[in-house]
């Protein structure tokens, strides 16, 4: 069972993100799907990462409740993590996709009217869904009965395909996001010198992609960083430090899950790109 400290601490981060989270998924979900008239590459990502967080915050209780009371690995338990499993990779996919796109469209103003199209986006969306739920769905078979507690591994065999997760599911789309980012706030200075009239538009979009990127690299890095610290232990056998390594996985995924509600900043700078939003 996790320390004390630890159960205290998730129930403080998570109860406000929950409280947030539900309301503000809502609003952007009314506001995506109803309020806006024209379709672009923009609203399908963000549809995609609503539909991500919003599983995302109803797996969140069962997580809570699961590695409070060392519930069990039964069906309910492997649905959960399925859901859990799923979703947070693909709203770091789907950010990095956002960075892409706005690289894309920046950075390369002409081909993107070739490269870019709300239905290519739909497509790319649709294929990443599919390859993460086929990959939820198999990832127990190569832990079947490994795993006693829900949640939480036990045992010190190094797992191999949790290490290809982290690499590709994240630390791959890391140097993306941050790539695509530092790239376009490049042009966009650029610009800002060359036309002063928009000087206040650039300024802010600056900001915009300043903030979306620090906020990624703050909730997500911590918890890959210490999942690579995990497998490190497990690997060299280190079995003195596997309860301080637990503590602070559990510590820093509250942080990675506060994301789901921190996504609700990049709904509205993202809404009001579109000139229908009111």
């Amino acid at each position: 069972m996790l320390p004390n400290g630890v159960v205290l601490f998730e129930l403080i981060v998570y109860v406000p993100v929950l409280s947030l989270g539900i309301p503000l998924n809502m609003i952007a979900f009314w506001v995506f799907c109803c309020k806006l008239k024209r379709w672009t590459e923009t609203r399908v990502y963000m549809i995609n990462l609503m539909v991500a967080d919003s599983f995302l915050l109803l797996a969140l209780p069962f997580l809570i409740y699961f590695t409070s009371y060392n519930h069990p690995t039964d069906k309910l338990c492997l649905t959960m993590q399925n859901i859990y499993f799923t979703n947070m990779p693909m709203s770091i996919l789907i950010i990095t996709l956002i960075a892409i796109d706005r690289y894309v469209a920046i950075k390369f103003p002409l081909k993107a009217k070739i490269l870019r199209s709300p239905l290519k986006a739909a497509s790319i969306c649709g294929f990443l869904w599919i390859t993460l739920i086929i990959y939820s769905f198999l990832r127990p078979k190569f832990h079947e009965g490994k795993e006693q507690f829900c949640f939480q591994k036990q045992s010190i065999q190094p797992n191999y395909s949790l290490l290809f997760s982290i690499i590709f599911g994240y630390f791959i789309p890391l140097g993306i996001v941050i790539f695509c980012s530092v790239q376009v706030i490049k042009c966009l200075k650029k610009k800002m010198a060359t036309s002063p009239h928009g000087t206040k538009l650039i300024q802010n979009a600056i900001h915009i992609f300043s903030v979306n990127l620090c906020v990624f690299i703050m909730c997500f890095s911590p918890f890959y960083i210490t999942l690579l610290l995990r497998f490190a232990v497990d690997v060299a056998g280190a079995c003195s430090l596997l309860l301080k390594v637990r503590a602070s996985i559990h510590i820093c995924a509250c942080l990675a899950n506060s994301n789901c509600c921190l996504d609700a900043f990049c709904y509205y700078f993202a809404a009001k790109e579109f000139q229908e939003f009111p």
